[in-house]
């Protein structure tokens, strides 16, 4: 399997509009970070986890021509913005786009995309096929899926995990009977906002005690906010299997 940090910041991004803090100001290219979204490529297929406002940029940066599905975390505009774009892969690979996601998010895609479902559509609008999932595994294109249901303060959110990966953005509290799908892992991807807590979001102490009880062999942690500080000062404080992602960041995990 071979992961690839599309994007790894807040719904802001980082830098942040109109802001001259030290991150906002840094020239290191892993403090630049677009909308939160992750490309999987695993048993021949491509795989993106939520499609920002920043995707089309993030599929053009990777030179991504084929996509096989895509799953949703959860409705919010960061991780769902880029939905139109989606129409690029109909046009070049003559079908619609299998998207898997939550009742919640599946009825914010049919609202906030509505041209997209209505009887008689606009031959341009993105072919979309939504499909429902909530806490049962399920197996797509040949690949087992487990979601893990998170609470982002109290909105639900859909983690996934994947053979020995896990991704989980935007997440405040996991609860026992999710936190049992999450051992053996070789890498856990985890939202961790800042060094400071926060209502909706992990944050460092958070994250790290998570990883600490479920020991995956390496971590990395994504939708960091501007607030977290420069990569190169906080990459050292961490434990040598903890990283901070960053975009365009490609992860190998063997078999």
């Amino acid at each position: 399997m071979d992961l690839t940090f599309l994007g790894t910041g807040t719904s802001q991004g980082v830098p942040v509009i109109a802001c001259h803090c030290n991150t906002c100001l840094s020239t290191d290219s892993r403090d630049k970070r677009l909308r939160t979204s992750m490309l999987i490529e695993y048993a021949g297929k491509r795989i993106v986890i939520d499609t920002g406002p920043d995707f089309r940029q993030q599929m053009l940066r990777e030179n991504i021509e084929h996509l096989d599905f895509v799953l949703l975390t959860h409705e919010h505009k960061d991780h769902l913005a880029g939905m139109d774009d989606i129409r690029s892969f109909n046009f070049a690979q003559h079908m619609s786009m299998h998207i898997y996601a939550n009742r919640r998010t599946c009825k914010a895609v049919r609202n906030e995309f509505a041209y997209a479902f209505v009887h008689h559509k606009y031959p341009g609008v993105p072919q979309l096929t939504l499909h429902e999932v909530e806490s049962e595994a399920f197996e797509t294109q040949g690949i087992h899926i487990q979601p893990i249901q998170v609470l982002h303060m109290e909105l639900p959110v859909l983690g996934y995990r994947i053979a020995d990966m896990a991704y989980i953005t935007d997440a405040s509290f996991i609860a026992e009977s999710e936190l049992e799908k999450l051992h053996g892992l070789k890498v856990l991807v985890l939202d961790v906002l800042r060094k400071e807590k926060h209502y909706s979001h992990f944050c460092l102490e958070e994250g790290l005690a998570l990883v600490e009880r479920l020991r995956p062999e390496r971590a990395y942690f994504t939708h960091i906010a501007h607030s977290m500080g420069r990569y190169a000062e906080v990459e050292p404080e961490l434990p040598p299997h903890v990283h901070l992602a960053y975009d365009q960041l490609k992860v190998h995990i063997e078999d």
